[in-house]
């Protein structure tokens, strides 16, 4: 019997595939999987053709490390995590294990013979890997909730994102290297297989009460992210063909409940960082279902385009995307693009291929974080050298005015379409209960020829206080720390109920997105704020206009209004309620130019705090420092009254 299928309405895979997604008709569909899968045993003559790729970054760091200690994770560096809140400690460690195998399983396939030692390598990794006594990750574990111990519980596994990541490493390695473990380490198969039974399989099918299943109706990236890695655990380190396809029958479930969570515009509240690690592994996910099955589970659904289509509209300029949530406004090297460019093409979206491209033909080469999958899937795929790409003279968007994604309130509007070139607005608004939610409810975003100015601060390094009880005392996720209004100095709520109410939507002939905001601070009604934020692309011009008639002043709050907008770069503020911003100091930008900020009334009192960025995470993408500037209307004019900001290009 299907588990969970009354969570969602219309399941679009278990609809459009029936009973061949079944787990007794997926007995014989899964006979011979392994032999139909696009990534090859290394004995395969298409390594010939990896081993002439440049691996220059791959191969240097692996002859470095090989022969050296092995990273070794210690349970003190586990325990960190329940004592201090430290993550990165385990996680690091953890890795640049995972990282070094990625390496030695690559250069073991390219190189062929053993003469240098890389199989050994990857037996090593691969048995450090089984001896773990935790695959999960300390801040995923719930050992210390449970019996207050900070020792991984190793009769009880933890079934996270961790653990999928090491079941699938190890399911590859076996898939690409079987042969050559079995004469250089008999044995080493076998315990492999041991270890993925007891720690992801029967854990897996055993128990229905993890929450990434998305059994209570809250689906988010981990669903898809651990599923995907279970196919391939079940694929290629199962051999009882009745439990190999009772764990994909599972698994497409589950894939079925986050697909059928999408909303018909494909966007991802978590944002296009987090696309990557959730719609991004579905379509991984599917990818090998296609594969494995030859063909006979292929899929081309409405929401699979739209979710195709979702980092392209994201887009700003350059490297540089709309962050939400918990994501980096740059996107870092080592992304699959090509795996988005093969969805792309194969659906038929021009915009998509041809934006995915762009970016496949400057990735060097595939970087270990990403994956041992996702490395392995770049190097083999047919054509996926990123030889294959062109390159755009300038980075390609869509050509059009911009977007607008109703589900999430999202608004990007470009001064010149499908291009960077000039000033680009993104405003939005939602409510504070989305995933890796920032109370960030109706702010705005300004960037200029493609660099970000007016900006969202982004993740920073993640501890427990992270996803705990006091997570809104980072500054990151303050709507103090964003760029928008605080009534009486309030800080938004948490949860869906603090939300923006839609006045008016933007269309392509007028980009302007008109949001009530009251409701989100918990006043009495939405449009006891309203801000609209529009671009004027005669004038050259963006303007965020906020208008308000408030109540008396609750007593947690303070009796002034505060108009915030985070700046990163430089700011210089002028005569005559005007300042500048410029990129100056922004790592590794791509324009010279910057804004000019013009504000009515010109009796609002400037506030400047600097913020200075302690965190690699985000001064790797913003420099030294963040500006906050904080327009505040005197308690005397604040109960009613309007603000706005406009902000146009500075003349060359």
């Amino acid at each position: 019997m299907a588990i969970g299928t009354d969570a969602v309405e219309a399941p679009p895979l278990l609809t459009s595939w029936g009973s061949q997604a079944e787990a007794g008709s997926l007995v014989e569909s899964l006979r011979g999987a392994r032999d139909r899968l696009t990534i090859r045993p290394a004995s395969d003559a298409g390594w010939q053709r990896v081993a002439a790729c440049s691996l220059t970054k791959l191969r240097t760091q692996g002859k470095a490390e090989k022969g050296s200690p092995w990273p070794q994770p210690l349970v003190s560096h586990y325990a960190r995590y329940f004592r201090d809140g430290n993550r990165t400690a385990y996680e690091e460690l953890v890795a640049s294990r995972q990282q070094r195998l990625t390496r030695a399983v690559v250069m073991a396939a390219v190189e062929g013979s053993d003469q240098a030692g890389w199989l050994d390598e990857v037996i090593d990794g691969a048995y450090l890997l089984c001896e773990q006594s935790s695959w999960s990750w300390a801040a995923h574990d719930d050992v210390f909730t449970r019996n207050g111990e900070v020792v991984p519980d190793r009769s009880r596994p933890y079934l996270d994102l961790g653990a999928g990541e090491v079941v699938a490493q190890l399911a590859w390695l076996d898939l690409v290297l079987g042969e050559q473990l079995d004469e250089r380490a008999p044995g080493l198969r076998k315990r492999i297989r041991l270890e993925a039974d007891q720690r992801v399989i029967r854990p897996f099918l055993d128990r229905l009460d993890w929450h990434w299943l998305g059994l209570n109706g809250d689906v988010h990236n981990w669903n898809p992210w651990i599923h995907s890695n279970i196919i391939v655990a079940a694929l290629l380190l199962v051999d009882d063909p009745e439990l190999q396809a009772q764990t994909v029958a599972r698994c497409i479930e589950g894939l079925d409940r986050f697909l059928a969570s999408i909303p018909a515009d494909g966007a991802i509240d978590e944002g296009f960082a987090y696309w990557w690690n959730g719609a991004g592994r579905a379509l991984e996910g599917l990818a090998v279902l296609e594969q494995a099955t030859g063909g006979m589970l292929n899929v081309d659904l409405p929401v699979i385009r739209e979710l195709v289509a979702f980092p392209y509209r994201m887009h700003l300029g350059h490297r540089w995307f709309l962050n939400v949530a918990d994501g980096p406004a740059r996107a870092p090297a080592g992304l699959p693009w090509d795996m988005l460019h093969r969805w792309a093409v194969r659906l038929g979206d021009s915009e998509a291929a041809h934006h995915a491209a762009t970016f496949a033909a400057v990735e060097p080469e595939p970087e270990p974080w990403a994956g041992l999958g996702r490395v392995l899937t770049s190097l083999t795929q047919p054509g996926s050298s990123t030889a294959r790409f062109e390159p755009s003279k300038r980075a390609q968007l869509r050509p059009s005015w911009g977007t607008y994604l109703p589900s999430v309130q999202i608004m990007i509007a470009r001064q010149t379409p499908g291009a960077t070139d000039g000033l680009t607005l993104a405003a939005k608004g939602g409510h504070n209960g989305e995933h890796h939610n920032h109370r960030d409810v109706g702010s705005v975003m300004v960037a200029m020829d493609g660099v970000p100015l007016l900006v969202d601060a982004g993740q920073p390094t993640y501890t427990a206080q992270t996803f705990g009880p006091d997570r809104y005392q980072i500054r990151a996720m303050q709507s103090a720390w964003h760029s928008v209004p605080a009534p009486f100095g309030l800080e938004q709520g948490t949860g869906s109920s603090f939300a923006a109410t839609v006045l008016q939507e933007p269309t392509p002939e007028e980009p302007t997105l008109a949001l009530g905001l009251g409701s989100a601070y918990g006043l009495d009604h939405a449009e006891q704020w309203i801000r609209t934020s529009m671009l004027n692309r005669e004038l050259g011009t963006v303007m965020i206009d906020d208008r308000w008639n408030l109540p008396p002043a609750p007593a947690e709050g303070t009796p002034d209004v505060d108009i915030t907008y985070l700046a990163a770069g430089t700011v210089r503020l002028g005569h005559d309620a005007t300042a500048t911003v410029t990129p100056d100091g922004i790592p590794n930008v791509e324009t010279t130019r910057g804004v000019h900020l013009r504000w009515k009334p010109a009796t609002a009192v400037v506030l400047v705090d600097e913020w200075h960025l302690d965190d690699p995470l985000l001064s790797g993408v913003w420099g030294e420092k963040l500006t906050r500037l904080r327009f505040r209307i005197p308690a005397e004019t604040c109960a009613s009254g309007a603000f706005t900001l406009t902000v146009e290009t500075i003349d060359d």
